[in-house]
């Protein structure tokens, strides 16, 4: 194992296109996070609505240069023959698996707590009538938002591995990915029975895991934000377990 994830880590911090993918994760979140927060008028009373949750929108896009990282991190390798080379030098491939794994987790975990980081302290300089108080890190509901966000963005970056280990193919594992983050919660909004549109919101990875960043009227969110992330890291085991399944199975 201490062999695997020395290559893994290796081949992730040797090569340009993971490094500029967390930047752009990093830029993204905090850009968005300040475009949004920008637009709010406050007064001295403070400025309504969940504060906290509109800081850290930016994790809606800023997702995404993650679940990209994490599928071209292992289909770069079946692109270029690579694998092979992985797999010999590695006979045990679920240990392969493991190691992208915890590699790809240190990865996402530094460049996503860089970026919530940021655009909660973007906010701060924004809004600074309200930054001592509902974006203060010693809130407790704050905290939660702020370290449930990074876990989410970890545990996409895992679900996208598991896709690409499933699928193989980066524009397959790309496609998939984004669709599932991004589609289902457009389709839900699609449909008129206020029942299914609920379930759909209870059940998608991203709409459920991202329930983590509200922290204020909890009752009215479809699912509450640590059943939520809960959701999304059901998806991720799952999709872990099919891929390393098929990576155990298949010839490379």
């Amino acid at each position: 194992m201490k062999l695997a994830l020395h290559a893994e880590w290796t081949k992730m911090r040797t090569v340009a296109g993971p490094l500029w993918l967390l930047l752009a994760t990093v830029a993204t979140t905090v850009a968005l996070s300040a475009g949004a927060t920008s637009m709010v008028n406050c007064t001295a009373n403070g400025c309504g609505g969940d504060t906290t949750r509109l800081t850290l929108v930016g994790a809606y896009l800023g997702q995404a240069p993650i679940a990209i990282l994490a599928v071209l991190i292992t289909t770069g390798e079946y692109g270029s023959g690579m694998i092979r080379t992985t797999l010999t030098a590695v006979p045990r491939r679920l240990t392969v698996l493991a190691a992208k794994a915890v590699a790809l987790t240190g990865a996402v975990a530094a460049g996503g707590t860089t970026a919530v980081l940021g655009a909660v302290l973007a906010a701060r300089l924004i809004l600074p009538d309200v930054g001592d108080r509902a974006l203060s890190l010693s809130n407790g509901p704050t905290l939660r938002a702020v370290c449930g966000t990074v876990l989410y963005l970890i545990l996409i970056g895992l679900l996208s591995l598991g896709v690409a280990t499933a699928v193989r193919d980066s524009a397959t594992g790309i496609g998939v990915v984004l669709g599932l983050l991004y589609i289902v919660p457009i389709l839900s909004q699609t449909i008129g029975d206020p029942s299914w549109q609920r379930l759909l919101q209870k059940i998608a990875p991203m709409s459920s895991g991202l329930a983590i960043q509200a922290t204020t009227d909890l009752r009215s969110l479809p699912i509450g934000p640590w059943a939520g992330l809960g959701v999304t890291a059901a998806w991720t085991t799952a999709t872990l377990l099919a891929g390393g399944l098929l990576l155990h199975s298949r010839d490379a």
